[in-house]
């Protein structure tokens, strides 16, 4: 098996797991609607991994869960619809909305208009700094943690983190295992957390110390790191028009990219 098959069998293990936690979910929490991109926008996402996924990525960039806006629109992990399709080169495909999905969050697919703030950030600067989509990729690739899109009853976001950990434990369980295999199918050696819920979260999977030398696994060295996340909600990402982001992501990029190919 190759690595875009076996990117693509690994893909289909989490949703299957992660589809049988959404009941619990939805019933036991604040989540009122938990959809899953990898089902209802797999059109999406199989391009994405059958395009970009066998470039030869050392380096990880690791996300948490789907946005309303990009992925849950996509399929494609920080995925907003101009840059999905102009610089990641989906091709749009037919959605289906789920019949749990929020009555105030529609999947339009490609045809969304609004743009993510966050996906829009993260790959155009991928874009200035590799120059195309084969360069980006021959050096990174990018997952999201969590696939699932968990909505409030107002339609409002939430992360992970904040639904009962007895509850979306099962979910994070088969994610460390997707994120694990993808590692190990990849031969990834650096992994970079947006934001230090990923980060958290690489280092919870690899059993990796909070700070310090890399870990070992399969193998190889492995080392993880964080860089800030474009969020328009961090203060952060939006100081000096977020020239201050981009210097970090990039220097992240710059350490863990050094020494590789």
């Amino acid at each position: 098996m190759d690595t875009v098959e076996a990117l693509i069998v690994a893909a289909q293990a989490l949703s299957a797991r992660c589809d049988l936690a959404i009941k619990q979910i939805e019933k036991n929490s604040e989540v009122a609607h938990a959809t899953n991109p990898l089902d209802y926008a797999w059109p999406h996402h199989v391009q994405y991994l059958e395009q970009w996924g066998g470039l030869g990525a050392n380096v990880l960039l690791l996300g948490m869960n789907p946005g309303p806006w990009g992925m849950a629109q996509t399929g494609v992990p920080f995925g907003a619809t101009d840059v999905a399709q102009q610089f990641l080169a989906i091709q749009p495909r037919d959605l289906v909305t789920p019949s749990n999905a929020h009555p105030k969050r529609p999947i339009e697919g490609m045809a969304l208009e609004r743009q993510e703030v966050s996906g829009t950030r993260l790959w155009n600067l991928m874009e200035q700094h590799y120059g195309t989509a084969t360069a980006t990729f021959e050096r990174i690739f990018v997952v999201n943690h969590c696939p699932l899109l968990l909505l409030g009853e107002r339609g409002q976001n939430i992360t992970p983190n904040k639904v009962p950990k007895s509850i979306i434990e099962p979910v994070l369980d088969a994610c460390d295992d997707h994120l694990k295999a993808v590692v190990d199918i990849m031969g990834i050696t650096h992994i970079i957390g947006i934001g230090k819920y990923a980060e958290d979260r690489a280092r919870k999977a690899f059993n990796a110390p909070k700070k310090g030398e890399g870990i070992t696994a399969s193998g190889r060295t492995i080392i993880i790191d964080t860089c800030w996340h474009p969020s328009p909600a961090s203060p952060l990402a939006n100081k000096n028009e977020s020239a201050d982001w981009r210097a970090n992501v990039v220097a992240c990029l710059e350490r863990n990219d050094a020494n590789l190919h």
